[in-house]
């Protein structure tokens, strides 16, 4: 297996990044979603084994001084692969001359993030729409 990073949205096969998402549980992302927030992004990363994409992740910056990353997906086939920590440090070159990086790991994934440098804020703070989500990442 060897894995090929792309940072263009062109092309890109949106029912099987539904799959990914759906692969790992994120059951409330349809194409037309995905679409929308992978254009909205301002760097993304996608993963190919050959032409098949098997993880992504993306971020929104002001391009000075804050950045945001979100949805590092592997699909469920090729975790534990380093396919989620190429993602990381490729985003993180995109985002090189960023002053602070944010991110909100998925519980259980805290390490991951650790082990890429990030580390926890003392002042983070979060609102959620949805009470589930509330419940699983509020304090």
């Amino acid at each position: 297996m060897k894995i090929s990073l792309s940072n263009c949205i062109e092309n890109v096969e949106w029912s099987r990044m539904k799959d990914i998402y759906h692969s790992v549980g994120w059951t409330n992302h349809d194409e037309e979603k995905i679409k929308k927030i992978f254009q909205a992004s301002s760097v993304v990363a996608i993963a190919y084994d050959e032409n098949k994409i098997t993880g992504f992740g993306r971020a929104l910056s002001d391009d000075v001084f804050n950045a945001a990353i979100y949805d590092v997906v592997i699909d469920k086939e090729y975790q534990n692969k380093g396919i989620g920590q190429q993602i990381i440090e490729n985003l993180l070159a995109q985002l090189d001359d960023i002053s602070c990086v944010h991110l909100v790991s998925t519980a259980g994934n805290e390490e991951f993030y650790k082990k890429a440098g990030f580390r926890k804020m003392k002042t983070g703070m979060a609102r959620y729409l949805n009470p589930s989500l509330a419940e699983e990442y509020l304090q």
